[in-house]
């Protein structure tokens, strides 16, 4: 989940690196470094904490240049975040530097190995072993090429890395390798990058490679070569950044994720209006046919997170109108159960990034036991959605706050798109109700602009409620799908104590921890579920709590036991959980203002979870 770049061309390299590492750091950002291939040398410059802080190391070491030079931001796993155990790492008698993002999962027998043959260890990191191991083969080198030394490197590793290594012995060249962790090559004029993320290349080109599992590649700054894992050399294609940088830059906000929250009704629309034609949902060139949503006995849904409880979400609304059997699985849990996935199955596996590790495996082995792989991707290219049978990109254009909205909210749209097209092929849907849930789901955009007006609303409440130790989310059906995403933004954001639950459970065990002051947010947007969500704000609401209640437009129930009620605009019953999440998104976002927090770069927390 670490962040690397690379540059080499002919212009200062250390200004090019920071600014990629800035555009990186949602990856991590426990501690950050460089190696710059000075007049003078290797150089490595590296801090615990964040790019500020090396960029004023930077700073104060005066007068640095170089033009080829790798950097890295660190979300820690090996060893705690310290300058020591910052990246690069330096091998042997250093001369030779490696950024790694992954796990080397042999790194004590490695290290044990290069420790008898006198290497010393100044970190606790698995990345440090590769540095020495690099620097050891290289010994055996008669000319010096440091991409031949790699190759056999990676040999004799196991685990995932993307890895950027630098020598002495070639200081315009930086080679790069990965195994399960992204990698990109970015292609310029008289210079060359490479980057965990198009974003850290996008301010230099737009052109790009992406590096498959097992290549090895050079970069100078007038040519790229790439190799596979025998060492022969192999064409990639030139692939083409399409969004705009200002995608990618906050646009006058405070923070990335307010921005990205308003930017939800965009996002669902460009998800949405490319698969409908003729009041018709259509899937092209991604094999989700009607004759295979027909076949499926069983449709596993896989994510993580976010992407976990979108999937079920999804799962509900597939059983509902689909009339299939649907399970929502995490994904971490998935790939060790020994699930029960027969050739017919169906897989959706949804993935912001593309790059989940554990979601990426549990596809695999999906895909082994014979199921049919569809991902539902924000990144184009990403490993996820090349290996998957076929893939609906969900347009939600670059996401930058680790905080994940809009893609949610692209999700949520993917997934109703794929149950509207299960249940017409599965004959639970003719062609005149399909054109009605068409039409449904292309107001969705609409709707989102009109629940995005209780802004106001939001913040004033999170003003109020700030403070509060520990929060509780209260919703059945749909709702309680929708509470757990809710819960999850409070908590990640603001660290808050927060937990959802099905209200039905309350009496079994959870209302003990209610008390008076205890926050509560009561989600009722089912209408043949209002009398019982009522009955459990009662029973909250006379031990002292005090509740929130998110309610559909049409909410007959008695709210005076309620402090608060935010209605959401008229909208299928369906479709809420696309609407309720948003005011709670809003609450999140404004108690963790409220609270000082870091609301773009939560603390422990990464962006793109690419180890397991």
């Amino acid at each position: 989940m670490c962040g690397i770049v690379g540059f080499t061309g002919r212009e200062n390299a250390l200004p090019i690196l920071i600014k990629g590492l800035h555009a990186l750091e949602y990856r991590g950002y426990d501690s950050a470094g460089i190696a710059a291939m000075t007049e003078d040398g290797l150089r490595v410059i590296k801090t615990r904490g964040r790019i500020d802080a090396l960029e004023e190391k930077v700073r104060e070491a005066g007068g640095l240049h170089c033009t080829c030079g790798i950097g890295h931001t660190r979300w820690a796993t090996h060893g705690e975040p310290s300058d020591a155990n910052s990246h690069p790492h330096l091998g042997g008698d250093g001369k030779i530097a490696v950024v790694h993002n992954g796990i080397i999962e042999n790194y004590l027998e490695l290290r044990e190995h290069l420790t008898a043959r006198g290497y010393v260890f100044r970190s606790e990191t698995d990345t440090e072993t590769v540095a020495h191991l690099i620097a050891d083969l290289h010994k055996e080198s008669q000319d010096g090429d440091i991409a031949k030394t790699v190759l056999r490197a990676i040999h004799r590793v196991r685990g995932s890395y993307a890895l950027g290594v630098v020598s002495l012995d070639r200081p315009d060249e930086i080679v790069a390798a990965r195994r399960d962790n992204p990698l990109v090559i970015g292609l310029g004029d008289g210079e060359n990058m490479i980057a965990s993320d198009v974003t850290a290349i996008i301010r230099r080109t737009r052109k790009y490679m992406i590096l498959d599992d097992n290549e090895v590649a050079i970069i100078r700054p007038d040519s790229v070569q790439v190799f596979n894992a025998f060492g022969e050399p192999i064409e990639k294609e030139v692939r083409t950044v399409t969004w705009d940088m200002s995608a990618a830059e906050k646009g006058g906000y405070e923070h990335f994720m307010i921005k990205e929250i308003m930017e939800q009704p965009r996002a669902i629309a460009q998800t949405i209006q490319p698969r409908i034609r003729d009041g018709q949902i259509v899937f092209e060139e991604n094999g989700l046919t009607d004759d295979r949503l027909k076949k499926a006995n069983h449709v596993h849904i896989i994510g993580c997170g976010s992407a976990l409880h979108a999937g079920i979400v999804g799962q509900r609304v597939i059983e509902t109108i689909g009339r299939v059997r649907c399970t929502a699985r995490v994904a971490s849990e998935f790939r060790y159960e020994n699930p029960i996935v027969e050739p017919d199955d169906l897989c959706i596996v949804i993935s912001q990034s593309g790059e989940t590790a554990d979601t990426l495996a549990a596809m695999r082995q999906a895909k082994e036991a014979g199921a049919f792989a569809i991902a539902i991707v924000n990144v184009v290219s990403s490993t996820i959605a090349r290996e998957a049978d076929g893939v609906l990109y969900t347009w939600a254009g670059p996401e930058i706050s680790v905080a994940t909205t809009k893609a949610y909210s692209a999700q949520l749209a993917a997934l109703y798109l794929i149950a509207g097209r299960l249940a017409y092929a599965r004959g639970k849907m003719n062609e005149e109700e399909q054109r009605a849930f068409c039409d449904q789901l292309q107001a969705l955009p609409e709707m989102l602009e009109k629940m995005l007006e209780c802004k106001q609303t939001m913040q004033y409440l999170a003003t109020r409620y700030h403070n509060r130790s520990s929060v509780f989310f209260l919703g059945r059906g749909l709702d309680y799908a929708a509470a757990m995403e809710a819960s999850l933004k409070l908590k990640e954001i603001s660290y808050i104590h927060s937990e959802a639950y099905a209200a039905g459970e309350l009496k079994h065990g959870t209302i003990s921890l209610i008390e008076d002051g205890t926050l509560v947010v009561a989600l009722a947007t089912q209408p043949e579920l209002y009398e019982k969500t009522v009955s459990n704000i009662r029973e909250v609401t006379s031990r002292g709590a005090e509740v929130i209640l998110i309610a559909g437009s049409d909410f007959s129930g008695d709210e005076s036991a309620c402090r608060h009620v935010v209605r959401l605009p008229e909208c299928p019953a369906l479709f809420s959980a696309s609407l309720s999440i948003v005011p709670l998104q809003l609450l999140a976002y404004y108690v963790a203002v409220e609270r000082s927090c870091d609301v773009d770069k939560p603390r422990n927390l990464a962006k793109s979870v690419t180890v397991e």
